[in-house]
């Protein structure tokens, strides 16, 4: 009896023992990790899920307001984790805007090729990334390119591996710019549709663009569809003040009036339609014969007549004044519409910005940054959209271990999928390369999740 007693309390312990040893590992690794974040100075863990194979921080960071001067003030910005393996490769993503009001898991492109942890920035200023109050001189790109510098170094407490940065369109201008003040900080950049606008009033490249993309019947289309609105300005701006009332849009803070939105929407309906849309979509522009509605509501459909509003404008503030102080912009001539418009000077980042934040554009920050890619950056790969117009002026890299890539026929969703077969293999064993990644490596199962084109939706904010 008693030796069958002492056999049982024996089984009962080999099985409490295998309990610990299966569990108890598991459980101080997601501990270790959630020890290693909170032990970070100035970062805070808001919340956390776990998809298969993934843990999903959404955190703040404690920021100066101005880098060089310390002591004016700190600000929360925004940022997220998408934790796959502490041995892992790590992606920067700086998209350049806000992230989402209740981010989620997603991975970009480059996360997704290389199986790796994902870190997402909200560019300073946007949502709730904004200091208060706010001091806009504090909005410069060394100021964000700081913010993540800071971030990247915290962040390598915990991972040790290699860091690729990534971003789309202003995300990839972002991530340029971090290249060009903090080089060391990331060992690849893969930078999507990132226009480049070193000398802002010689745009030339993109007039000589709207005249040779696509066909010349879509193009002739287009342009009758621009001076057709505005041949018919009082009823088209009639349907938009009954738009505007309905759905509460106002213009007072921005544009002024409902006719300088109206104006601002047609002269951007081209740039638009290249933007979002692709040669198979030339059938749907309307001809000069289309009804009043039939017209709106296309241009509408194309170019979103309450995104120059009030509302549509108010999220893209931060992008129009780093626009007007430092990036540039495209100005185009738009020769087909003389004696048309009625608004000089509309076209550009200080026509869409309150009266307050109106400001002096600097022409240096771009032409330094220009000059740094072509003849002193590395390991930096760029992607363009055959058709994007935000493609037209683009960066030029340097001989040194970096390369640029056409998508043929892709407008500003350009991708490394969408390459040629060779230049798809040859960038994606780029990125490998850099990121020390095989391509038989092998990573436990995970839950498959949204991949994030990185650019935002001018309908959604």
């Amino acid at each position: 009896m008693r030796s069958r007693i002492l056999a049982a309390l024996a089984a009962s312990m080999a099985v409490a023992t295998a309990l610990t040893l299966n569990t108890v590992p598991a459980q101080a690794k997601q501990d270790e990790l959630l020890a290693k974040l909170t032990a970070i100075p100035g970062l805070t863990v808001v919340s956390e899920t776990q998809p298969t194979g993934y843990r999903f921080f959404n955190l703040t960071y404690t920021q100066p307001v101005d880098h060089r001067r310390p002591r004016r003030g700190t600000f929360q910005q925004r940022l997220t984790l998408l934790h796959r393996s502490a041995d892992s490769p790590v992606v920067l993503f700086t998209g350049g805007y806000g992230l989402p009001v209740n981010p989620g898991p997603s991975r970009t492109e480059a996360t997704q090729l290389i199986d790796g942890n994902q870190v997402s920035v909200e560019h300073r200023f946007f949502r709730s990334s904004r200091p208060a109050p706010a001091d806009w001189d504090d909005l410069t790109i060394w100021q964000e390119a700081t913010d993540e510098h800071r971030i990247v170094q915290a962040l390598k407490t915990i991972y040790a591996g290699k860091w690729i940065q990534t971003g789309a369109s202003k995300g990839g201008m972002t991530s340029v710019y971090h290249r060009r003040f903090y080089p060391g900080d990331v060992d690849g950049v893969v930078a999507y549709v990132a226009p480049n606008d070193p000398v802002n009033p010689e745009d030339r490249t993109y007039d000589r663009f709207f005249a040779r993309v696509g066909d010349a019947s879509c193009r002739t289309a287009l342009e009758n569809v621009q001076r057709e609105a505005l041949k018919r300005r009082d009823r088209m701006v009639a349907l938009l003040e009954r738009d505007a009332a309905a759905n509460g849009y106002t213009f007072t803070r921005t544009l002024g009036t409902a006719d300088r939105s109206f104006e601002m929407t047609i002269l951007d309906t081209a740039w638009a339609f290249w933007q979002y849309l692709t040669v198979a979509d030339c059938a749907s522009v309307p001809p000069v014969t289309a009804t009043d509605a039939e017209l709106y509501a296309w241009i509408d459909n194309v170019a979103f007549f309450g995104f120059y509003t009030d509302q549509g404008l108010d999220y893209y503030l931060p992008y129009y004044y780093q626009a007007a102080t430092q990036l540039g912009w495209p100005a185009l001539k738009f020769r087909h519409l003389r004696g048309l418009t009625r608004y000089p000077g509309l076209y550009q980042p200080n026509g869409l910005l309150p009266a307050e934040l109106r400001s002096r554009h600097d022409p240096w920050p771009m032409l330094d940054v220009d000059h740094w890619v072509r003849t002193r950056s590395e390991r930096m790969l760029f992607v363009y959209g055959e058709n994007d117009p935000w493609s037209a002026e683009r960066f030029t890299p340097s001989g040194r271990d970096s390369a640029l890539y056409v998508a043929p026929g892709s407008n500003h969703g350009a991708s490394i999928a969408r390459l040629s077969p060779a230049d798809r293999a040859a960038a994606t064993d780029t990125l490998r390369r850099w990121a020390e990644v095989s391509p038989a490596r092998r990573m436990p199962a995970a839950a498959p999740l949204p991949l994030d084109d990185m650019l935002p939706d001018r309908r959604t904010r």
